[in-house]
């Protein structure tokens, strides 16, 4: 089955999208634009779903839902907000069908047509500040921490499975604050429990840092995000976090009465991660033959496949597979045993390879003989032939080791893939030739950003938190520049 995939080398678009339709992650539509999830790809989506919706309950967040609709009049009440999506949104105009009187099918009642044409979400802040304003009145009624688990439309021409849907799956958090102090440590909460989150289950390093304001999300302050970079050296950004200062709040007059006994205007933040996420994990470490999961996501972690030729041989690798899988489930660790006869365990095998199972058993009435089983791990195709006596220690190491040798190859592959560059030469030289993330100076102009963008299509990714103080010039310009900030072409 892997060798129907397009090498990366060859072409790595073709290679993604590929992989993810063999992979049985996700179909095209009949719907232009929009992708059907598959059990597998879903089961990988409900793993990071769970993890993000365990951190943040434990950082004081609770989850409500929000209509899917939005008054149209809602947009146009914040203006930079509203010119941020304009070109992205799905309109409703009218609410009933009826049978075409010529007799050809169904037809649009024109007699139907709504007062006020409906938004189809692209994002929730309009409809949820429109709710705030019944719920606040008071600093006691503050803050308000709330998370939606949603699917949102934003109307892209050029789509991608996972990567740019017209449809999508994500989470949006909408927080409101007393102070514009308490809004920030919000903001910057949310985008660490997010680099937490990739780093620690995804396996992929990021770099934190804050937008440049071309770069900023419609309506906010600051944006903080996550950058990652992936296999051909282009960057994806793998979520935001943003404060609103009191944006939102004006425009649909969210106010409260202050300690103080003053009245105020009440601070936001959001901040969002969406199946995106899904398309970042294929694209950071799998490789031609397959996807690799890190266990920590994988649908399930181990597979366990029987070599036999007659039915009681096995009935008795089964038994004592039985053993093993209880064992195994006891750490915790997720199993499946296939013992489906309608397939041979070499297809097994090259199935399971490009699914991304993290581990393979293979036992048969040899391996019953010797007390031992054949283990393969997917990151690096090794196989050990182990005792099956405490085989379950065993395999809990090897869950714990392949998730730090994704982790750590793809962090050697970031370090190697970013370049500090002093002139815009050199900047496009490697633009064109290497790729990666680009360390320059920038002047902090949006006319200068702008100008590289034009010309090399490569942005800004982000401003990072922990950029070293450093007097230079800008590549472009040629203007002082206090620090580097981190340049890529992007998805």
């Amino acid at each position: 089955m892997a060798k129907e995939l397009t090498s990366r080398s060859e072409n790595y678009s073709q290679w993604y999208n590929d992989l993810v339709v063999k992979a049985d992650l996700a179909d095209n539509s009949a719907v232009r634009g929009c992708m059907v999830i598959k059990p597998y790809g879903y089961a990988i989506w409900e793993k990071i779903q769970a993890e993000l919706d365990r951190m943040f309950k434990e950082t004081g967040h609770v989850n409500a839902y929000f209509p899917l609709f939005i008054p149209k009049s809602f947009f146009s009440k914040e203006a930079s907000h509203v010119e941020g999506f304009a070109k992205e949104c799905a309109v409703v105009t009218h609410y009933r069908l009826k049978n075409d009187p010529n007799g050809k099918g169904i037809v649009v009642d024109p007699e139907a047509k709504l007062e006020e044409e409906l938004i189809v979400r692209p994002t929730s802040e309009t409809i949820i500040w429109n709710t705030y304003k019944g719920w606040i009145q008071s600093y006691r009624d503050l803050p308000i921490l709330v998370n939606q688990w949603a699917n949102v439309v934003r109307w892209e021409m050029r789509t991608r499975l996972f990567l740019r849907t017209a449809e999508f799956l994500w989470q949006e958090g909408h927080t409101a604050h007393a102070t514009s102090q308490e809004a920030l440590e919000e903001t910057e909460r949310m985008v660490n429990v997010y680099a937490t989150f990739a780093e620690q289950f995804m396996a992929v390093p990021v770099i934190k840092g804050a937008k440049s304001a071309n770069e900023r999300f419609a309506g906010a302050l600051e944006t903080y995000c996550i950058e990652a970079l992936m296999q051909d050296g282009k960057a994806l950004q793998a979520g935001t976090s943003h404060f609103l200062g009191q944006n939102f709040a004006k425009a649909f007059d969210v106010r409260f009465a202050t300690k103080e006994g003053k009245e105020d205007f009440v601070w936001a933040t959001s901040w969002g991660v969406s199946t995106r996420l899904m398309g970042a994990l294929i694209m950071a470490h799998s490789v031609d033959n397959g996807l690799v999961l890190p266990p920590k996501l994988a649908p399930f972690q181990v597979v366990i496949v029987p070599i036999y030729k007659q039915a009681d041989q096995l009935d008795a690798i089964s038994e004592k597979v039985k053993e093993i899988t209880a064992k195994l489930k006891a750490l915790g660790i997720s199993v499946k045993y296939d013992n489906n006869d309608t397939k041979k365990p070499g297809w097994k095998f090259a199935e399971y390879e490009l699914k991304g199972v993290p581990v393979r058993i293979a036992i048969g009435p040899r391996d019953l003989e010797n007390g031992t089983a054949e283990v393969a791990r997917r990151d690096t195709l090794e196989k050990q032939v182990v005792p099956m006596d405490g085989i379950e220690s065993y395999i809990q190491q090897l869950l714990e080791d392949i998730q730090a040798n994704i982790f750590n190859k793809a962090l050697k592959f970031r370090s190697e893939m970013t370049t500090p560059v002093d002139t815009y030469e050199e900047f496009k030289d490697v633009l064109q030739n290497k790729g990666g993330f680009i360390s320059a100076h920038w002047d902090g102009t949006p006319e200068t950003e702008q100008a590289i963008k034009d010309e090399t299509k490569a942005t800004i990714r982000c401003i990072p938190f922990d950029q070293v103080p450093e007097e230079g010039k800008c590549i472009y310009s040629g203007k002082p520049s206090k620090g580097r900030v981190l340049f890529a072409m992007a998805y």
